[in-house]
């Protein structure tokens, strides 16, 4: 099969040694479905995983979650789906990747793909989805149209998890949300998806507040260079209030939230394929709810750059954009195999 890979791990500059490669086709596992994939979508944690890790001498690494394809192989066990199905995911990352002409993909962490949505669209939600909707309701556990008058602070609202994160935060909360953004048209895409407020990361967080009238946030979604923001995310939650964070902090000072009681909830969508925890099918469900809003039109596709064929010139070009930090919403790439 045709494959987009590296044999070394790269440093931020390109070309990044992405290759075009034909690969043998993958086994799939008892609980796997195999699926020809239509279109991928690239994140931060692609290019996280290739600054970091090496492939063994002679091996290739394969990157890629987000996807979009057909069903076409099923395992012994897989039971959920059936040939032809058309299905979204965002896969392990202890398997290979995505960017693939076949995938296998445990079929517990999978769903059918909008049917609203064409493959370049649907591609840019899984990874996303999940993070967002595990941060919003299974970490920070907020109830689902709860009534209580509370305020979310979303730093980074414009990426790919906050731009997903505040529709559902709309869609599904009574939460007063307030977004950061820092250029014109990431202000105006936060509030087009659903921000009540945004505000500039640039300046002191806390000010941005105080001008929209908020002394206080009950919550924060730290998304993005959390490091940089941490002092000031602290000074804005009231006591008892809650942190999500979903990016690497260095030497986090956890003491710093303790006069305040502040709880500190990790995110990463990846911990219970990785683990195959007991709940692993509920990412499949997630899924399956967030394609349904999508449907019922009350979610929209975060896609906003399609970047052509997935081979190794675009597939270096998506991750170039992704850590230029200047991306809003998602890159994808579609077809090419």
């Amino acid at each position: 099969m045709k494959a987009v890979g590296y044999r070394r791990s790269q440093p931020h500059d390109p070309p990044y040694a992405f290759e075009d490669l034909e690969l043998p086709p993958p086994n799939p596992g008892p609980r796997d479905i195999l699926v020809r994939i239509r279109a991928v979508s690239v994140n931060p944690v692609d290019a996280k995983v290739r600054r970091g890790r090496n492939p063994a001498p002679d091996q290739v690494e394969v990157l890629g979650w987000d996807a979009v394809g057909i069903v076409e192989g099923l395992g012994a066990q897989a039971s959920q789906f059936k040939l032809g199905d058309r299905v979204y995911y965002a896969g392990a990352i202890n398997r290979p990747g995505s960017n693939s002409e076949l995938h296998a993909v445990d079929e517990r962490i999978v769903a059918l793909a909008p049917k609203s949505l064409n493959d370049a669209d649907a591609a840019a939600l899984p990874l996303t989805s999940i993070t967002a909707y595990e941060l919003l309701f299974h970490r920070l556990r907020v109830a689902k149209g709860q009534e209580r008058s509370e305020t979310m602070l979303i730093v980074g609202g414009a990426g790919g998890v906050g731009s997903i994160l505040i529709q559902l935060a709309r869609q599904l909360t009574r939460l007063r949300i307030v977004a950061t953004a820092s250029r014109p048209e990431t202000r105006q895409w936060c509030l087009d998806l659903g921000a009540h407020e945004v505000i500039d990361h640039r300046q002191p967080l806390s000010e941005g507040l105080k001008s929209v009238g908020i002394g206080a946030v009950d919550y924060v979604a730290a998304l993005t260079q959390t490091e940089q923001h941490y002092a000031q995310i602290i000074e804005c939650l009231e006591p008892q209030g809650a942190l999500a964070v979903i990016d690497d902090m260095k030497g986090l000072d956890i003491m710093a939230l303790k006069s305040k009681s502040i709880a500190l909830h990790w995110e990463l969508m990846f911990t219970r394929s990785m683990y195959q925890t007991a709940d692993m099918a509920e990412q499949g469900r997630l899924l399956s709810e967030v394609a349904a809003l999508v449907d019922a039109g009350r979610i929209r596709s975060t896609a906003t750059l399609v970047m052509g064929a997935i081979n190794a010139e675009n597939v270096g070009r998506a991750h170039a954009l992704i850590e230029s930090g200047r991306a809003r919403g998602k890159v994808v790439l579609t077809g090419g195999f």
